[in-house]
């Protein structure tokens, strides 16, 4: 069966590449094929030129805005325009590449391939009387210039972050780790958007297996277009149906490189300034860059802060529904006295209070995220204040309620990894509901199923919750508290990419 599977590739491949059409050796026809392929766009910007009595003649192709136009006219047409040949006819491209200052410079025979270049920003030369085009790399695409990370900042660190460019976010990895080991491998995925995907990993320490993994699923991807990161995301991930963060993504270029040297493999995508990091696991979730920038006390301190945080915005409201629903005997009598008497105008069941509230607070989230930033500190007094204490004293809430939203909310801003965040979001009104009918025994329950499902997560063949489960005491230098940063470095040079 793979025998026959490989022949029918290679069929497939060899049928393809007869289909392809052949450029002509009359420039003028090849310029007139691009421009029907291209549907004669208003930004397809062509030059013939002809000189020496009309024994040279060059069309030049290019796409306005995608090609740098000072590179084309000082390193293309000022030496097409000045040209005057010493060699044979048959030395003609030859004497071209010399001529012309661009580094990269490729040959191509096909109607497609000229096509694919132009596209991309390439800017092509057919030389009248030849059935090859010159193919030079000319891409300029206008982006924004570096600036600080605007979703995970830090107080103390490096304060770049990466653009929609893809050779820039390179760089600023490749900045970071100067090493000939240090691997870079592209494709395009997309049909119509033919966007550029790198993956980076080190040789060495990221496992072979795991690379060639991330390279099939990303090969196996069929999509017209690809504008996001997310877009690939979604087809790699293992699990499709959690709300946990399969895939790491992140904007800082030194979170990608701490994570290179840890064997783990980062995917740039064209035209996102987010880059995905594979294989990820629950405690990796739980770390930021800054905890390896301040002492390993204070770093091991915000960790477990960020780890309360989260169970804080996860447990909260439902243990304070199934409470005072269920288990009214666990809450100190003066509390259960002062609740009851905040609660006594209050129409709505528990339950009901703590979804109004939550869905209102979801809804004022969703909007301070959509509103201009002008008005966005303006929604947020509205909201948290005026809303909040103008709903207590209308009876329609009680001021216990409140307090719980309002510390569930700002414990899930506390965690560094936004997904996750939102994975607790959804989760909250599972365990809301839960708890109004079942109390802390469904509490219980659902939490014992939610920790059976992350046991059966994995990602590109790591178990979600390792070094936890299964688990490693060796590795127990970086996950819960930040042993000193000899002991992590020793640690991951002598594992050799065995967290990954």
């Amino acid at each position: 069966m793979l025998k026959n599977s490989r022949l029918r590739q290679e069929k497939s491949k060899e049928e393809s590449e007869s289909s392809r059409t052949r450029l002509e050796k009359s420039a003028k026809i090849n310029v007139e094929q691009v421009k029907e392929k291209l549907g004669g766009s208003a930004d397809l910007i062509n030059r013939f030129i002809q000189h020496n009595d009309n024994k040279y003649a060059f069309a030049v192709i290019h796409i306005a805005g995608i090609s740098s136009t000072k590179i084309i006219q000082e390193h293309i047409l000022e030496p097409l325009l000045t040209y005057k040949s010493v060699l044979d006819a048959g030395s003609l491209q030859e004497e071209l590449e010399q001529r012309i200052a661009i580094s990269n410079i490729k040959e191509n025979t096909t109607l497609e391939e000229v096509l694919s270049a132009i596209v991309t920003g390439s800017t092509v030369i057919l030389i009248d009387g030849d059935t090859t085009a010159l193919i030079l790399d000319t891409k300029e695409i206008e982006s924004r210039s570096i600036t600080e990370p605007t979703t995970q900042t830090v107080i103390r660190g490096p304060k770049d972050s990466f653009t929609e460019n893809i050779r820039t976010n390179t760089a600023l990895v490749r900045g970071r780790i100067q090493s000939p080991n240090l691997r870079l491998d592209s494709m395009k995925i997309g049909e119509v958007t033919q966007t550029s995907v790198e993956i980076m990993y080190i040789k060495g320490i990221a496992k072979d297996s795991i690379v060639k993994e991330v390279k099939q699923r990303l090969k196996n991807i069929e999509i017209d277009g690809v504008l996001e990161s997310s877009y690939v995301e979604n087809f790699i991930k293992d699990d499709k149906h959690t709300p946990f963060p399969m895939v790491q993504n992140t904007e800082r270029p030194d979170v990608v490189a701490g994570n290179l040297l840890e064997g783990r493999i980062a995917i740039f995508i064209g035209g996102t300034p987010y880059v995905l990091v594979v294989p990820v696991t629950f405690t990796q979730l739980f770390q930021a860059s800054e905890d390896y920038y301040q002492n390993q006390y204070i770093g091991s301190f915000l960790r477990l802060l960020r780890l309360g945080a989260f169970l804080l915005a996860l447990y909260a409201p439902a243990i304070y529904i199934a409470m005072i629903t269920h288990h009214q005997a666990l809450v100190p009598t003066v509390l259960l006295v002062s609740i009851a008497a905040q609660r006594e105008a209050i129409p709505f069941p528990a339950i009901i209070e703590a979804l109004i509230m939550e869905m209102t607070f979801e809804v004022l989230r969703e909007a301070g995220i959509r509103m201009p930033r002008a008005v966005g500190s303006a929604l947020s007094i509205v909201g948290a204040l005026i809303l909040g204490q103008a709903a207590v004293d209308a009876g329609f809430v009680s001021a216990a309620m409140v307090i719980i939203v309002s510390v569930t909310a700002i414990a899930s801003f506390a965690l560094p990894n936004y997904n996750l965040g939102i994975a607790a979001r959804i989760l909250r009104f599972l365990l809301l509901i839960v708890a109004s009918y079942a109390g802390l025994y469904g509490v219980l329950a659902a939490s014992l199923i939610i920790g059976m499902h992350m046991c059966g997560l994995n990602s590109f063949g790591v178990p979600y919750l390792y070094p936890v489960a299964p688990f490693r005491l060796k590795e127990q230098k970086d996950v819960l508290f930040r042993f000193s940063i000899e002991s992590i470095v020793n640690q991951s040079s002598k594992a050799k990419g065995r967290k990954t």
